[in-house]
């Protein structure tokens, strides 16, 4: 499983990386659309369809919502991811208890929108500020630098539950071993970045991290209650493109409307 993974990554990294240097705007918005679309297919089946047919109206709806996008204004939508995860921190923290408010196949497929679209209008809006590449490679660093530091730290010292319900794995001390690496990622970053101070830069990070946090859970949460490990097998060692984005779905709005109220 672990070669597996290291495989897939040594493949998938490059690319991504490549895609945020090398393409322009338009076709870098094409590239994200076409890695949401993938994940809109996935997330038909944590709706409860398991049938093609559904699954690729929805990925035709999503895309449609993706187009529709671009007559809305950037901050109103990033705007209503902020609400979304405010609503969907809620929902973690009740379950299972409030599952009868989402429970229902055509409910989950409205949030669905909710998490896709406005990650994908938030990389479209970082991508056209000048030297975007940095502020998109330090959102991936922030993100990974969240997991990484998660991961040992809850493996080591992980005593804490965070959201037994949710991922019993989790725990406090990896969400305290995240936030150290990020803290550390942002002052090392802090010379390249379009932020005014290093405490708004950390504030931000910080933030950031959380709700990373938060976008993982999400997901576990669906899964959990669509009786499934992964959101496919698309991916060797990692599962499917929702186990790999369900951070940055988060992560992608707070951080483009952070640096759009700071003035960046």
């Amino acid at each position: 499983m672990l070669k597996e993974r290291i495989i897939t990554a040594l493949i998938l990294a490059p690319i991504a990386l490549g895609g945020v240097f090398f393409l322009p705007l338009q076709p870098f918005s094409w590239f994200i659309g076409a890695v949401i679309l993938l994940g809109a297919w996935e997330w038909g089946n944590l709706a409860g369809y398991e049938a093609p047919l559904p699954r690729i109206t929805y990925v035709l709806t999503v895309l449609l919502a993706l187009f529709a996008s671009t007559y809305v204004a950037s901050s109103m939508i990033l705007w209503i991811a902020a609400v979304w995860w405010l609503l969907a921190l809620g929902l973690v923290i009740t379950y299972p208890g409030t599952v009868g408010i989402w429970s229902k196949s055509g409910v989950r497929l409205l949030l669905g929108y909710l998490v896709l679209v406005p990650a994908w209008v938030g990389l479209v809006q970082m991508k056209a500020y000048p030297d975007s590449w940095i502020l998109i490679v330090f959102l991936l660093f922030l993100v990974w630098g969240a997991d990484v530091g998660a991961y040992f730290a809850g493996k080591y010292l992980g005593r804490h539950k965070l959201a037994p319900n949710v991922s019993p794995k989790k725990t406090w001390e990896g969400v305290l071993g995240g936030l150290g690496t990020v803290t550390v990622v942002a002052v090392i970053a802090s010379p390249y970045l379009p932020f005014t101070s290093l405490l708004s830069l950390l504030l931000v990070s910080c933030l950031v991290t959380l709700v990373s946090v938060l976008g993982d859970l999400c997901e576990s949460m669906f899964k959990r209650e669509r009786g499934i490990k992964d959101s496919s097998q698309l991916l060797p060692g990692h599962g499917g493109i929702l186990d790999r984005i369900d951070s940055l779905t988060a992560a992608v709005p707070l951080f483009a409307l952070s640096l759009m109220l700071l003035g960046n």
